[in-house]
């Protein structure tokens, strides 16, 4: 058996990185895209590896010489690459592809070994793996019958999403017989070539072949198998997170902060949402309008604060929409004169956006990081702050302090001139969470010092609408801040969800009891976990000190390379005491079950 890769290409879409040089040449993580499909070759011991060059073809050739590690590779060479598309490429080499069987492959794939083993072990002569359509994919689309048969190739032109839970994407990786070479697949290309033209897909070989009833060529799926085609610098990019060594693979994932869905089976335990509220009819509607809200442009910062206002029963001169918490975040920080006191372990972004020299630490020194609104007041009583930053329940110990506290503490800092930040994104989470919340007129009002942050990413599970909102009593201090926003700091799908929003509040109160409900649930079969100490929480998440002989970050890697589980590490936040530490979201019941039983499973095999 040989091998035939097709490199010829000149992978425009990846701008630098291919400027003087060939696509497979490009390093993920480090080593060439080439070298690591040439070191699963060799592992098979083929007579030879046949490599179809074009752009910047002779430094490929300098670089990789006439062998790799004893497997012969011969060159053939494409001199009109940029006039041609890859059925030229392969039509260059198929004298070399009706001597004997072989592997056909494109030079831009990275993809896990065992792929190729899957189609040498197969009996089948005549192979295309292929995956399951998901939403990063692109490019030639199959159907497939029960008996894995391949019946039909989908064109662009001819993709329906309506459809796509039938679609297979082929991986690019494929396994013919020197016979279906010679007699069938080689007199196709030549007849289509000739009448067609040389700037096409040797898949539309395949199509017509499919077409005529033919059952020469079958699917193999590749089912969880890793694999990623690099077209560009974001696939490039993602490449790099699914295929990172264990020692780097956590910063490659979290220095993403979101963006997920391109992970579509992987289980996301870091971001907190309410796994929920996206069920409502709500989402229904924000579909519906889809393409007008997408077409128009949103209202400006006057309309946007009179939805905001209706929605969460505040005056308009109170309340400030922003582009997510964040916005609000960064502004508020910023706009701040003064020491911000902080306790710790704690969300961080509020104290990254001030000079560490203006911070005012608390850290508790009760069991599981626990604190009252008493607590707060000895320490910052003796240690004076101007401005006192709570995220109540608290990120990531999941610490509540109840209402009647947490007004107890605005008087408190109202007679020490203090102004009180109170962050409640998670506070809809918390039992009896419709008497828990600060939004009311008359207590901003009774507290003119106080400021109240809220995502809406988080409680009603909308983080892609980027939506938040920050209230207070003290027009001055809100009029100043939305001079420093954009005008058109909400998009139209954030815009369109407040006006509708209303509409939809009781399915919302359904959510958080639901959620509520699973949250107890979750908490006992986390707690059945022998290396896991949970602490109590109000949020959306648990924050568990993992036991020895366990360690956090081992754990997350385990789950994130075993079972396709992303978890937060949280051992290295300041604040903790050196011990190791998890924070664990909340998802729906049947993802808590599957991330609880692969605990178990880790537990059971003893991986730390």
């Amino acid at each position: 058996m040989q091998a035939i890769i097709l490199a010829a290409g000149m992978g425009k879409r990846l701008g630098e990185y291919t400027r003087n040089n060939t696509k497979c040449m490009v390093p993920v993580n480090g080593t060439p895209l080439i070298d690591r499909m040439l070191k699963h070759l060799s592992a098979l011991h083929l007579g030879r590896i046949v490599i179809v060059v074009g752009y910047e073809g002779h430094k490929l050739m300098e670089y990789l010489g006439p062998d790799y590690q004893g497997t012969p590779i011969e060159y053939v060479e494409n001199p009109i690459y940029d006039k041609t598309n890859n059925i030229y490429s392969l039509a260059l080499a198929k004298e070399k592809m009706q001597e004997d069987d072989t592997l056909l492959l494109e030079s831009d794939l990275i993809f896990d070994p065992r792929m190729l083993q899957l189609l040498i072990d197969n009996e089948a002569p005549n192979l295309a793996l292929v995956a399951k359509y998901e939403t990063w994919m692109d490019g030639t689309m199959v159907r497939i019958d029960d008996e894995n048969n391949i019946v039909d190739f989908i064109t662009k032109a001819a993709f329906d999403y309506r459809h796509v839970d039938e679609y297979y994407k082929t991986v690019n990786i494929y396994k013919f017989s020197r016979s279906f070479a010679c007699h069938k697949y080689i007199p196709f290309l030549e007849a289509y070539t000739k009448a067609v033209g040389n700037n096409e897909y040797y898949e539309n070989v395949l199509r017509i072949i499919s077409f005529l009833n033919s059952h020469d060529l079958k699917a193999l799926p590749v089912g969880d198998l890793r694999w990623y085609e690099i077209d560009d610098k974001q696939d490039l990019d993602i490449a790099e997170a699914l295929f990172a060594e264990d020692g780097d693979v956590i910063r490659k994932y979290y220095g993403r902060y979101g963006g997920f869905w391109r992970f579509p089976k992987m289980l996301d335990y870091c971001y907190l949402v309410n796994p929920y509220f996206g069920e409502s009819r709500i989402v229904d509607e924000l579909e519906a309008n889809f393409r007008t809200l997408l077409a128009e442009y949103p209202s400006g910062m006057k309309v946007n604060t009179l939805l905001a206002s209706k929605c969460w029963g505040v005056s308009e001169d109170y309340v400030i929409p922003g582009n997510g918490a964040a916005e609000l975040i960064k502004v508020l920080m910023e706009h701040l004169p003064g020491t911000l006191g902080i306790t710790r372990p704690t969300f961080e972004e509020y104290p990254n956006r001030r000079p560490q020299n203006t911070l005012v630490t608390f850290i508790p020194q009760k069991e599981d990081y626990r604190y009252t609104a008493d607590d707060l007041m000895a320490f910052f009583g003796a240690h004076p702050a101007e401005n006192l930053l709570l995220i109540n329940p608290d990120n990531p110990s999941g610490n509540f302090i109840p209402m009647k506290d947490i007004l107890r503490l605005a008087a408190w800092c109202e007679e020490a001139g203090t102004r009180l930040i109170v962050d409640e994104s998670f506070v809809d989470f918390s039992v009896g969470y419709a008497g828990n919340t600060l939004l009311h007129d008359s207590i901003l009002e009774a507290y003119p010092h106080l400021v109240v942050m809220k995502s809406i990413s988080k409680s009603y599970g909308v983080p892609g609408l980027r939506l938040g909102i920050l209230c207070s009593s003290d027009r001055q201090l809100v009029a100043s801040m939305k001079k420093e926003v954009s005008i058109w700091n909400i998009n139209s799908f954030a815009e369109f969800f407040m006006q509708i929003f209303n509409k939809y509040e009781k399915d919302y109160q359904k959510a958080c009891d639901r959620f509520i409900a699973e949250r107890n649930d979750f908490e006992q079969k986390l707690r059945s976990i022998p290396f896991l100490h949970v602490m109590p929480s109000q949020a959306n998440y648990f924050l568990c000190e993992v036991l020895p002989p366990f360690h956090a970050r081992s754990i997350v890697i385990k789950l994130l390379r075993k079972y396709n589980i992303l978890t937060r590490d949280c051992s290295d936040k300041s604040g903790f005491d050196g011990k190791q530490y998890m924070r664990l979201a909340v998802r729906n019941h049947a993802d808590n079950t599957r991330l609880v039983e692969a605990l178990k499973g880790l537990g059971k095999e003893g991986m730390i």
